[in-house]
């Protein structure tokens, strides 16, 4: 059995600095980061080789942005020395509502 290289509270801060990387991926029709849309559902990351998967949603089913945004996700992602490799997974599960946006993004757009 191999040693895992990180500990659980450097796997948190790994995780964070994930979600601080996603936080520059902006959503090219609303200009917010797709964090604070409530885009990003779970971000796994394996200590034992760095692999990262992101599971997100969009905030429509026949959103036209899925291939930038994907792009856009791995190319933040490569700014996380840890992630040695990355993978998006989209969801279409739970539905994303405006409920799921952050209090940041639904100021920004001017919704209540």
């Amino acid at each position: 059995m191999s040693e895992q290289k990180w500990s659980a509270e450097e796997v948190d801060e790994i995780k964070e600095r994930i979600l601080t990387a996603l936080e520059m991926v902006i959503d090219p029709e609303l200009g917010i980061d797709i964090v604070n849309l409530g885009l990003i559902y779970e971000i796994e990351f394996d200590p034992e080789n760095g692999d990262t998967v992101v599971k997100m949603t969009l905030t429509t089913m026949g959103c036209p942005l899925a291939d930038i945004l994907t792009e856009s996700i791995h190319d933040a992602l490569k700014e996380v020395p840890e992630v040695s490799k990355a993978e998006v997974k989209l969801v279409w599960y739970p539905a994303w509502t405006t409920d799921k946006m952050s209090r940041y993004a639904r100021i920004a757009l001017g919704i209540r």
